[in-house]
């Protein structure tokens, strides 16, 4: 993937590569979930008083969930932060720290979202369209639509709709904590987006792929800070 649809000259430019590559996100190939045995988490980590930042990517083997590899890259942010241009911030570096792994990675999971997404092309999407691997959004909060609150017990969900269209869904991963809203980034269904994350989410609240990178990049920058 050319570096211009990475790292875009303006705000204006990235708007129109979301549009462009939105396009190419698959939403409907079904994940053979039998071959889903690596599944990789990505998140990054901001020091608070200068552009620095810590990418990192920590793979889990599937369904047990055992920690089994980790890589960290540490960069400057090269975009600014603009609401709903998220990726073009923080896909070069995790790119980065996902080239340092030495496991070959079935299943990406972002912490943040893929088409539930005003554009319909968040991080996940994107990452998944540049690596051509299958990917989900799994974030904290909702970023757009509309849903009902899912069943408390653990597995209920509810469907995410914008312009009266399916873009994600809220779901409860433990009985009576708040849902989290996962969406489609490239290559699987919601369907599968859904067992996958219900999975995913034995003990806790979030994904254990989102909670042992998050570890792995505040562990790094803690210890990125002591160094300086």
């Amino acid at each position: 993937m050319k570096n211009s649809f990475l790292l875009p000259s303006s705000e204006e430019e990235a708007v129109k590569l979301q549009q462009a590559l939105r396009e190419l996100v698959d939403i409907r190939s079904k994940l053979e979930l039998g071959k889903v045995k690596n599944v990789c988490g990505l998140d990054v980590a901001y020091h608070n008083e200068s552009d620095t930042l810590i990418a990192g990517a920590a793979v889990l083997k599937f369904p047990d969930l055992e920690l089994i590899e980790t890589k960290i890259h540490i960069d400057i942010a090269h975009f600014p932060y603009i609401p709903s241009l998220f990726s073009f911030r923080e896909l070069p570096p995790l790119l980065d720290a996902i080239k340092l792994l030495e496991t070959e990675i079935d299943l990406f999971v972002c912490d943040g979202q893929g088409i539930a997404h005003p554009r319909g092309f968040g991080l996940a999407s994107h990452l998944g369209v540049v690596l051509d691997k299958p990917s989900i959004g799994c974030g904290k909060s909702n970023l757009c639509g509309e849903y009902t609150l899912p069943d408390a017990k653990k597995g209920g969900y509810s469907n995410i709709i914008l312009n009266e269209k399916t873009i994600g869904r809220a779901l409860r991963t433990q009985d009576e904590k708040n849902p989290i809203f996962i969406s489609v980034g490239h290559k699987c269904t919601l369907e599968d987006a859904t067992m996958i994350v219900d999975q995913l989410t034995p003990k806790y609240r979030l994904p254990e792929t989102t909670r042992q990178t998050d570890q792995l990049v505040k562990r790094s920058l803690s210890e990125l800070k002591l160094r300086n």
